[in-house]
């Protein structure tokens, strides 16, 4: 906790910097929070609040038995499951998707991302990107660029927060700020990191006397600094403080103070961890809405453990039907807000699974084609994007790359890609995305 008592002073108590919100140099010589409000001096905020709500399935979700089943192909490739008609006419999914069947008109399924590698890490869908012959630091994430580029919509509300946990297979976290730098690593508020929010042991009053301390910190480095690196940092501590007293971040983090019809449309989940990496909570879904309604511009959630090497179907029964409730809970949510226009949604993994099913009764890693579903963001939805071979293992029709998809989430925030850069630690500017463009089926 943040303890301020007479002469003895404790900050953090070992909990990490991205766990902790840091007053200006507090920490002396450490990351503080003052960086991160840098990216809205360096480009602007929009003028309009978009937002982005990003769905990482871990371990990469069987396309097959989801959104692309294959009903005249052999039983060994086939599986158990049944399609079910939706709301768009000509549209088929999986039995354990009623809900998301119910609101196709809302939805758009893409059946063949045909650019995954054989890699069990996020990096692909936060980021996009191969990680071979990455320039120094690394290419950052989704939204860390989102961050650098656009800045907070309010000094409260970091714009870049990840609701993702630590997971056990470590490479489910590959993603960070890359050559952006700490300052733009998603803002984690778990457990601990809640308490740390709250001034606990110390009033406004004295808080003020530790600003003046800090800004005669401040001052005494400007003196010294030949760089004039210090110019400015006073409106940046200002942010700071501003953030740590205001009480918008953490009431968008009490879910109690959420109607409770609202509350059972969601739904509890498994507070769990599912095999070694998330657990299967659909509050993260109610979490990731209110926080871009309270100014996040993007919100990352981690949903259960989708390697199914064996017993696909019967772990698909069980975990299908909770993603199934969240996701339609989340998009009937922005709906009735208002927020359909303004918040983009996208679910998907790293990859998809083996068209034949192997002898645990299981689908091993698949990376020639997956799948993926978005919503909101004033897209084109109701309708289908791409298709795949008899087997659904080949792109059949319209390859898709990850790379198209992150582009048109870019076009959704307002951020052009044919102009927008980023500077990597050498200074030279870096386009957002090789090359791809959004998707003119959506646009």
């Amino acid at each position: 906790m943040l303890t301020i008592h007479g002469q003895r002073h404790r900050f953090c108590d070992g909990v990490s910097r991205r766990n902790f919100l840091k007053i200006g140099a507090l920490g002396l010589g450490g990351l503080t929070l003052p960086q991160l409000l840098r990216a809205e001096a360096q480009s602007g905020v929009g003028k309009s609040h978009k937002a982005i709500i990003m769905i990482y399935l871990p371990g990469g979700p069987p396309h097959q038995d989801m959104f692309d089943l294959k009903m005249d192909a052999p039983a060994e490739i086939r599986g158990e499951f049944r399609p079910i008609p939706t709301k768009v006419p000509g549209i088929q999914i999986c039995e354990h998707l009623p809900r998301l069947a119910g609101m196709m008109d809302k939805l758009v399924p893409i059946r063949s991302i045909s650019d995954a590698v054989d890699d069990h890490s996020d990096f692909m869908c936060l980021i996009g990107r191969s990680k071979r012959n990455q320039p120094p630091g690394g290419w950052p994430s989704f939204g860390s660029t989102v961050s650098k580029l656009l800045g907070p919509v309010d000094p409260a509300v970091p714009p870049f927060i990840g609701l993702e946990p630590r997971m056990q297979h470590h490479e489910y976290n590959d993603a960070t700020p890359g050559f952006l730098g700490l300052s733009h690593r998603s803002f984690s508020p778990d457990g601990s990191g809640k308490a740390d929010m709250v001034l606990n042991g110390v009033n406004l009053d004295r808080l003020a006397d530790r600003k003046t301390l800090l800004a005669g910190f401040d001052q005494f480095r400007r003196d010294v600094d030949a760089s004039g690196l210090m110019a400015g940092m006073d409106s940046f501590n200002q942010q700071a403080f501003g953030m740590l007293t205001s009480s918008k971040l953490l009431e968008a983090l009490d879910l109690t103070k959420e109607d409770r019809r609202v509350r059972e449309l969601y739904g509890k989940g498994d507070p769990k961890p599912h095999g070694d990496a998330a657990p299967m909570m659909m509050e993260q879904f109610l979490t990731a809405r209110r926080l871009v309604e309270a100014g996040a511009r993007c919100v990352t959630v981690a949903f259960g453990f989708w390697d199914y090497h064996g017993n696909n179907h019967q772990n698909a029964r069980q975990d299908l039907p909770l993603l199934d409730q969240g996701v339609a809970a989340l998009v009937t949510d922005l709906h009735e807000r208002g927020l359909d226009k303004d918040v983009s949604v996208v679910v998907w993994g790293e990859f998809g699974r083996s068209p034949t099913i192997n002898k645990d009764a299981g689908r091993d890693h698949w990376p020639r084609v997956s799948c993926a579903l978005l919503a909101g963001g004033g897209m084109r939805t109701g309708q289908v994007i791409g298709a795949t071979d008899r087997l659904g293992g080949e792109p059949a029709d319209r390859p898709v790359a990850f790379g198209e998809v992150f582009a048109t989430l870019y076009h959704n925030l307002g951020i052009d890609v044919n102009k927008a850069t980023i500077n990597d630690l050498s200074g030279r500017p870096r386009y957002l995305v090789d090359g791809h463009q959004p998707m003119k089926e959506l646009i």
